[in-house]
């Protein structure tokens, strides 16, 4: 069977696996659509497209009834170069509206100029373009789910005037954000948005990850809901996350003062719950081995686990290391408590305080922290190389380059390096093989040999915790060290 033949089947079957894979190009209206609209056009009048990038710049326009922006972002990295591949993944996934070109393509190791070459060269588009799209993607997703006022979506996308606004919004949809908004009433509280996902979806298992790693009072969990204080750019708010598997999306309700962090927040969350992730990929990778491919029908959509704030992971990674999860838990709380900020706000009869910065705990007092004084030397170590930006915590870094940095603060091994690979920089292929489940895991699993689940060697790191966490009884006793940790799950 050709690929257009099992594009067009997936289309007419509304598969939600295939959400973000391929796009429809539909020939007699010259819009392209999501996989799972609607529409139904005839196999004559279609032709379909890897990414909504080729679709427009073929010359389709998104359809504003399934609103293709708001697809999962699709596993086939778009462009030829690695630069370019990797550079269109940062822009989908990026925190902030406002854009540099020359910062943007210094993360590359390239000039601006040679970027923008590269993008038209292979996308038809440059990078400040796509990073305008996406706030005026943003916009539309904000005007058809939320009641937010035209002026607050404007704001919100990174306008300083709605007439620009309007022009920009019109010349991308073809009409103005008043004839696309829908008649809704204000909803109760938060701000509501939707962001899909492919199913299978493993939300149990980030949940049970999340609570057992939980930032102090920071978050807490309810009723099959995750919720969370939050603080971008000194505004205080909450955040509310569950799950729609009838949907196949999560719910997020916002809680904040200002609609600028609105993209930022979005974008935590997909990162957080890796959203973007192709489940059925990882699984036929994951499928070479028998054995994997029966524990992974017991944990379908199995996902990667990270954070909130790639810091507050770091930093607990170090407190976590040869204790046990509780205690390790028990010591991002009292660090909290003793270096954190006043967030202003009283949640459960307890006063919130925010994670703490680097630069809190440089000028924190940390003798009362329960941990040895080498730890604590390493919180201090660690926060003053952020500071001094002698290291990084950005995801577009040399993963072995990090891994190499991070290790010469004394206190890091192998272990905390590795951790801090697969669950700050959200390094798929990472495999943290000195963790105690982990190890474990192995030596039930001999014969399986880790490259050939290149590159999702993190999936079966989070599958094995998954797996493993509750069934395999861990030693009373610990390797010195700093090469050794916890189990992150």
């Amino acid at each position: 069977m050709k690929k257009s033949d099992i594009y067009y089947e997936a289309m007419k079957a509304r598969d939600p696996r295939f959400d973000g894979k391929f796009f429809v190009g539909v020939k007699t209206t010259g819009i392209y659509c999501r996989p799972i609209c609607p529409a139904k056009p005839k196999k004559e009048n279609v032709e379909f497209f890897q990414s909504h990038l080729e679709a427009e710049k073929a010359g389709y326009r998104p359809c504003l009834r399934c609103r293709p922006e708001s697809a999962p972002q699709s596993p086939a990295w778009v462009g030829k170069s690695a630069v370019v591949q990797r550079a269109v993944k940062v822009l989908n996934s990026q925190e902030s509206i406002e854009f540099n070109e020359d910062a943007f393509a210094a993360l590359f190791g390239v000039s601006a100029r040679h970027l923008r070459r590269l993008f038209i060269e292979e996308i038809g588009k440059t990078p400040k373009q796509l990073s305008f799209e996406n706030r005026l993607n943003l916009a539309r997703q904000l005007i058809v789910e939320t009641s937010l006022p035209i002026t607050e979506v404007a704001f919100a996308a990174g306008f300083d005037s709605i007439r620009r606004f309007n022009d920009a919004f019109k010349d991308r949809f073809k009409k103005s954000p008043r004839e696309v908004r829908r008649q809704k009433s204000a909803p109760p509280g938060a701000l509501r948005i939707s962001l899909p996902y492919r199913p299978p979806f493993d939300f149990d298992g980030l949940m049970n990850s999340y609570q057992n790693h939980r930032m102090g009072s920071l978050e807490w969990f309810t009723d099959n809901k995750m919720l969370r204080v939050i603080s971008i750019g000194g505004k205080v708010g909450t955040v509310t996350i569950s799950n729609q598997p009838e949907k196949s999306a999560l719910l997020v309700e916002i809680n904040s003062p200002d609609t600028s962090v609105i993209h930022t927040i979005i974008s935590r969350v997909r990162n957080q719950f890796d959203l973007d992730s192709d489940p059925v990929i990882v699984a036929n990778c994951l499928e070479a081995d028998t054995d994997i491919k029966k524990m992974l029908k017991s944990y379908p959509g199995i996902r990667l686990p990270s954070g909130w704030d790639p810091f507050e992971v770091a930093i607990s990674a170090i407190l976590g290391q040869l204790v046990s999860i509780e205690r390790g838990r028990a010591l991002v709380a009292d660090l909290i408590d003793l270096a954190g900020k006043d967030s202003g706000l009283v949640l459960n009869n307890t006063r919130i305080k925010l994670f703490p910065t680097a630069e809190d705990i440089l000028s924190c007092d940390l003798r009362s922290l329960k941990t040895t004084g080498a730890r604590k030397q390493t919180l201090l170590d660690f926060s003053k190389a952020l500071v001094e930006k002698k290291i990084s915590l950005q995801p577009t870094q040399d993963v072995d380059h990090f891994l190499k940095s991070i290790q010469k603060i004394r206190g890091i091994g192998p272990w905390t390096a590795q951790y801090m690979a697969l669950k700050v920089l959200r390094h798929t292929d990472t495999f943290p093989a000195t963790d105690l489940i982990l190890a474990r895991a192995l030596e039930k699993h001999r014969k399986i040999k880790l490259d050939q689940f290149s590159p999702w060697k993190g999936y079966l790191a989070a599958l094995f915790w998954r797996n493993y966490t509750h069934k395999l009884t861990k030693r009373s006793s610990r390797k010195k060290g700093s090469g050794h940790g916890k189990s992150p799950t």
